[in-house]
């Protein structure tokens, strides 16, 4: 899209330049009167104004179209991140919830058997 826009620059640029050129050329070397000349001149002119006008108006709805998209986009990458990061921290909860769960059935374990040993030993103290 953006080699597009240069290509197409260019080429609007080359034409603006090579119509300011051709029609200072053609009125130079045209046999008329100064007044007729001034005339044509002025003409010439308002219409490489207007058509500067008019490019300058493209350019700027265009500017505003590709301003306009780009900011959807972030907003897209926002809103697919902003949902990423949940997911992510939803599964660490989990894991780590799950890591809770396990190290208290492990440490009832440990307690569990560390009772037996001692009741073992007092038992085998008796004997």
């Amino acid at each position: 899209m953006s080699r597009d826009n240069n290509v197409s620059k260019g080429l609007l640029i080359g034409f603006l330049s090579g119509t300011i050129v051709g029609a200072a050329v053609a009125l130079l070397y045209a046999p008329k009167t100064g007044k007729e000349l001034r005339q044509d001149i002025k003409d010439k002119t308002q219409d490489l104004m207007d058509g500067a006008e008019d490019f300058a108006k493209t350019a700027k709805e265009k500017a505003i179209a590709t301003y306009n998209e780009g900011k959807q986009k972030a907003e897209q990458l926002v809103t697919d991140a902003k949902e990423k990061a949940d997911v992510i921290l939803k599964d660490a909860s989990r894991v780590l919830s799950d890591a809770k769960i396990k190290a208290s059935e492990e440490a009832a374990n440990i307690k569990s058997g560390f009772n037996a040993g001692v009741d073992a030993y007092k038992e085998a103290k008796k004997s």
